[in-house]
This record gives C-alpha cells, structure tokens and sequence, in this order.
C-alpha cells in the first residue's frame, strides 16, 4: 500500500458501503480492530440486507483539486450484526463530532444513551477479506 493506510481511516471521512441490491449509503464508520464499525439499527435498510447477503463492499476516499491529493481504501468483506457498545460509540461519534458530547445533536447523545434493546441500535463490522489502497495524488 502506497501511504499509511491506518493513518487515512482514523480521519473523519466518510464510507461509501454497498450491500446486496446493489445499494450504496454514505455513512460515518470506526476503523478499529482490523474492521470498519458502522452505527445503524431499524430506522435503516442496513441492517437487514446484510443479514440476507452479508457480503459488503466499501470505499473511503478523498479527492482535493486545490491540492491535487487523491486517496482511496476499498474494502470487501463480510458483514456481521452485532451488539452496540457505549464505548465503542463514543469513540466512532467523537471522530466527526468532537470530544465534548454536550456539544453534539441530540440525536447523537441518544445512540449513547437510549437503551439499544429498546431503540435496535446495533453494529455493522465489516473485517476486509480484501482491502486494496491507493495514493492517485498529483502535482496543481
């Protein structure tokens, strides 16, 4: 790989993950554990489509004209439904929306804090079978 793969998925980019259909959905993730997290539950198709056909594709990337950099990261893999934690959600949500939750919608305090057995707040891991990356960048 052609840059610091680690390094460009703990930034705040958004995924590009596509399922079964095909479907594509821009969402927010964590790379962590060798795995992107995804946060979804009943409000979103997500979940269910990867419970029917859990192979999952997705890519990360970034593209600035003003400074000619081009990166991307994609992903292949299965996808798996599994219990949301507190912790981990903090750390996905912090990424995009800072340290201090008294700062974030409310909305997003609730993924914290509403019971995930009553809301169906759950996690999509996707651990890469493949995982290809890219540095496309040039010279303005």
């Amino acid at each position: 790989m052609s840059f610091d793969v680690d390094a460009f998925l703990a930034r705040p980019l958004t995924a590009r993950v596509a399922t079964n259909g095909p479907t594509v959905r821009p969402v927010w993730f964590l790379w962590e554990d060798n795995a992107f997290w995804i946060l979804t539950g009943p409000w979103a198709k997500l979940p269910g489509r990867v419970l029917a056909d859990p192979a999952v594709a997705l890519v990360v990337d970034e593209c600035d004209l003003a400074t000619g950099t081009v990166k991307q990261v994609v992903a292949r893999g299965r996808g798996a439904i599994l219990p949301f934690d507190v912790p981990r959600g903090f750390r996905k949500l912090a990424r995009y929306l800072g340290d201090d939750e008294t700062l974030w919608d409310e909305r997003f305090r609730r993924y914290l804090h509403d019971d995930p057995a009553e809301s169906g707040t759950v996690w999509l891991r996707v651990e890469p079978d493949s995982m290809t990356a890219a540095d496309l960048s040039y010279e303005v």
